[in-house]
């Protein structure tokens, strides 16, 4: 297949890579953002899409519902050895629309597809659907049994592989993800979870007579911010420092009304060989502190509402030393790196499979209201995953 340069244009990517692009234009236009966002609705209509592209190349699936009208789909094909399997997993739902115009209209322009979802991540589920597509196409099996999986949920709460791996077995696993064509062996856990301040209701002209929980919870939030600091005392090769951020916060009824309760949820992510129980008991200690310098300061931390561990995938495993090589064939960067975000690998990884995350676009696009894909980016991810998935990236004999 004939490779793809940046400086091409939109007109001859189409004309080269038209069926991927194609399949990513029918995506982006199904609204599957996240139901827990506004806006948001079921993955229903992908998991139609993926099934109706495996049943047009011939390639065998089946559905597991997850949540109600939220499946995760699965497309197999067979290998030479059944009893090793190659997953390869990308999501299906996205983040919301909130500030595009247009965000179900996927437009092209000087070889960029722009659309929600085009970056995160169905640019990488277009890609792999279309090598796996090549694969049964071919007529050959592939060294392992390869497994698609188009999973649900992964911008909330990772619902979708976590019902993947109740019932998975594996060696190895590619995520898709936005990483600029990068092989991703390490990439940050996800804590996050909420802190609750509570005060007394009283009339706003009598402040006195209440205790007003938006200015305890400052008071909370300063403490946190500062303590932040020394996160940076510590940092990994790949993944850089731990980072903490307060993304929400909620307090009052009215502005007349002193306000009796305050929220705020914290992300918190981790670096490999932080420990989970240890983190929280750290800012448990932060909140006793403050409750004796604070008179009256009454708060408490709920449980975590998503927990996702880092990954840190050795060098030396066949999956990533094949990756390495793909790469430096198609005359990419294949040196090895880390990203700040988290995503499937890291419940894949959990779960016992050594995963890399790889696939088109930059994580500086997704989640943006301007978000976009090199379209010269996917016709290079479809043609490195399909020759991972003829590779035998668990290390047979």
């Amino acid at each position: 297949m004939a490779k793809i340069r940046p400086n091409q244009t939109s007109e001859s990517i189409i004309r080269m890579s038209g069926n991927v692009v194609t399949t990513l234009q029918d995506m982006v236009r199904i609204n599957s953002v996240n139901p827990a966002y506004a806006e948001g609705r079921p993955e229903a209509a992908m998991a139609s899409y993926v099934e109706s592209f495996c049943h047009e190349h011939g390639i065998e699936s089946t559905t597991h519902e997850v949540f109600a009208d939220r499946p995760n789909v699965m497309a197999c094909i067979a290998g030479e050895q059944p009893q090793r399997r190659i997953v390869f997993e990308a999501h299906t739902d996205t983040v919301g629309t909130l500030g595009m115009e247009n965000p179900f209209e996927p437009t092209i322009c000087d070889g960029f597809l722009v659309g929600r979802g085009s970056c995160d991540n169905k640019g990488g589920l277009a890609a792999m659907l279309h090598a796996l597509a090549r694969v049964q196409a071919s007529g050959r099996k592939p060294p392992c049994e390869i497994l698609l999986a188009a999973t649900v949920d992964e911008e909330f709460s990772f619902g979708g592989v976590q019902a993947l791996c109740k019932s998975l077995e594996a060696d190895a696993a590619v995520v898709a993800e936005p990483t600029e064509l990068r092989v991703t062996t390490a990439c940050k856990g996800c804590l996050r979870w909420r802190v609750v301040v509570q005060g007394k209701e009283a009339h706003s002209a009598k402040p006195h007579l209440g205790t007003n929980a938006i200015v305890h919870m400052a008071e909370v939030i300063r403490a946190i911010d500062q303590d932040s600091q020394r996160l940076e005392s510590r940092s990994h090769p790949l993944l850089g420092s731990a980072t903490c951020s307060i993304g929400l916060i909620q307090g009052g009824t009215q502005v007349n009304v002193v306000p009796d309760l305050a929220t705020i949820e914290i992300d918190r992510r981790l670096l490999p060989g932080e420990d989970v129980d240890d983190v929280l008991s750290h800012y448990a200690g932060i909140l006793d502190q403050l409750k004796t310098s604070l008179h009256g300061l009454t708060c408490h931390m709920e449980p975590p509402t998503v927990l996702t561990t880092p990954v840190e995938t050795p060098a030396h495993l066949p999956l990533v030393e094949r990756a390495g090589e793909i790469l430096r064939d198609m005359d990419l960067h294949s040196e090895l790196v880390g990203v700040p975000f988290s995503c499937d690998a890291s419940t894949l990884a959990q779960h016992g499979v050594p995963s890399i995350i790889f696939g088109p676009g930059s994580i500086d696009q997704a989640h943006t209201p301007h978000e976009f894909v090199e379209l010269a980016q996917v016709e290079q991810a479809e043609d490195f995953y399909y020759r991972m998935m003829m590779s035998d990236l668990a290390g047979g004999d």
